[in-house]
């Protein structure tokens, strides 16, 4: 951090004596929110992931069908006969919820890889801002404060819609 610092005050400083310093700031958590791309990308990750949810579902109200009716049947049922039904129900929650667990594993993999994307395209729109509006420097991490003036991500917003 302290080098960032010194290099930004050190480009600051040399540049005073031949130009004034051109500095924007991005936000990245509101591009990521106010992006195109990411609306699509949630809806791509909704259908990829539709048919397993679904099913994922359907497991789940079965489960809680049996369960019910076990525990209607279970004060005319046997021992060895409700003992059996209870055990075979316990295998199928525990098969639920492994298939949750990788499920949600799934979903989290896909999402970083999505993200990932995205991130590459948003540094794709920050290059065309820049050059288009002549930056000497545009930051988006790591600043304890920055002003509005400075603050172009509204700006970076605008140019995601025509990046691909």
């Amino acid at each position: 951090m302290k080098k960032i610092f010194t290099a930004i005050l050190l480009m600051v400083s040399m540049s005073a004596a031949y130009a004034e310093l051109k500095i924007g700031f991005v936000q990245i958590d509101q591009i990521l929110k106010q992006a195109p791309q990411t609306a699509i990308s949630n809806k791509n990750l909704s259908k990829e992931f539709k048919v397993k949810t679904d099913k994922l579902k359907k497991a789940i109200l079965s489960l809680q069908t049996k369960a019910e009716k076990l525990k209607k049947n279970s004060l005319t049922m046997d021992d060895v006969s409700r003992q059996a039904k209870q055990r075979e129900l316990q295998l199928v929650q525990i098969d639920i919820q492994r298939d949750e667990r990788e499920l949600k594993e799934d979903i989290n993999l896909r999402k970083r890889e999505e993200m990932n994307v995205l991130q590459g395209k948003i540094n794709i729109a920050i290059d065309k801002f820049a050059t288009k509006e002549k930056y000497d420097l545009i930051l988006y991490q790591g600043v304890a404060f920055t002003s509005d003036a400075v603050n172009i991500t509204k700006d970076v917003i605008k140019v995601m819609s025509t990046v691909k």
